[in-house]
């Protein structure tokens, strides 16, 4: 119990060491580093009010002992006896939320989410899939308070969408978005299919931080840009301006083109915002693959390959395959209340975080 009072109390010094520095004169002048101190000062605060409470009911036991011990009235006593029984429990609740809080948290995930949809296996059904995961995905972040910006697609040919590219931006979107990536599969009669047999098909969910201007050093210089007019379906030129961008980034050979908005500056946005997540992944998947080598299960790894879900229409069930989470309520589910099945992934992946601790 000493040890981790004294674990608390010297992150609660380092949290008021913090706040005093940022608020220096001079903290701004290094934007990058005074960017990390806030970031880590706002991290801390969840921790220094548990460390408080903590506290506050080790004194409160301290006292119920005491009134036990020495008090003569047995009133005073038996109330204290049953004070203390409450407090004790009170100390282990604490104690489990705090172990939880004093996990190293993973860097990223209090960004902002950049999201990919891509149709996979299944033709046109899974373009008509992947449309029904962006619209499940807007339902549950309208629900969420998160605000969902397109920043690109493809439209499939008879609904849906082939591709969509889209930001989740909300205080802890990654933490809680990244989740879904991996291979959504879906078994139902599709829209096409006129003998009434159910199929199988496919789309793949890509969850990235979003990174920023901080996070990556992108040189103008290694970033070949060309500008094009915006095709439409079947080639045509929809737009007669150069509005449409094409970035190279040379030293990785990595592409990102964008033709959505009409606009060559807002086109240009989008582009170094892609560009910039795109190579902030290359590191980050180096940190999702060690995560990945030490647990057992698929959940928050970087395997994109990996179905982590199924979606049964004909059974109206939803099975998460990673934790074997299984409910029979699809039509809400497709509705944005996804909540649930994401707050088990994330009980399942702090269970694995402790036993990594303890061992």
């Amino acid at each position: 119990m000493n040890d981790l009072l004294d674990k608390l109390e010297q992150i609660y010094q380092r949290w008021l060491q913090i706040g005093e520095e940022i608020t220096q004169p001079d903290a701004m002048s290094d934007m990058k580093k005074f960017i990390k101190m806030s970031k880590d000062y706002k991290d801390l605060q969840a921790v220094v009010e548990a460390y408080k409470k903590y506290k506050d009911v080790i004194g409160n036991i301290a006292n119920a002992k005491d009134i036990i011990a020495n008090e003569k009235d047995e009133e005073f006593r038996e109330m204290a006896k049953m004070e203390l029984d409450g407090f004790v429990e009170e100390k282990d609740k604490l104690e489990e939320d705090i172990r939880l809080l004093l996990l190293p948290q993973d860097p990223q995930d209090s960004k902002n989410a950049q999201m990919e949809i891509r149709a996979g296996s299944g033709g046109d059904e899974a373009s008509i899939f992947a449309g029904d995961l962006f619209r499940m995905y807007q339902h549950y972040c309208d629900k969420k308070g998160f605000k969902i910006e397109v920043i690109s697609m493809t439209e499939g040919t008879v609904g849906g969408y082939k591709e969509i590219v889209f930001a989740v931006n909300g205080d802890g979107a990654y933490g809680i978005m990244k989740y879904e990536s991996g291979v959504h599969r879906v078994q139902r009669v599709p829209q096409t299919e006129s003998q009434g047999r159910v199929h199988t098909s496919a789309s793949s969910v890509v969850v990235l931080p979003e990174a920023d201007e901080f996070d990556v050093d992108l040189k103008q210089s290694d970033i070949k840009k060309e500008t094009f007019c915006a095709s439409g379906p079947g080639g045509q030129c929809v737009n007669t301006t150069y509005s449409a961008v094409r970035l190279t980034h040379i030293p990785t050979g990595i592409v990102v083109s964008i033709q959505d908005e009409k606009n060559q500056i807002k086109n240009l946005e989008k582009a170094m915002r892609i560009l910039r997540t795109r190579l902030f992944e290359r590191e980050y998947k180096k940190y999702l693959d060690e995560i990945a080598s030490k647990r057992k299960t698929m959940v928050s790894t970087g395997d994109r390959s990996a179905k982590i879900r199924t979606y049964n229409y004909p059974q109206n069930r939803v099975t998460d395959h990673r934790i074997n989470f299984t409910m029979y309520n699809l039509a809400n589910f497709m509705n944005g209340d996804i909540e649930e099945v994401l707050q088990a992934l994330q009980v399942a992946e702090n269970a694995e975080r402790l036993k990594e601790d303890i061992v």
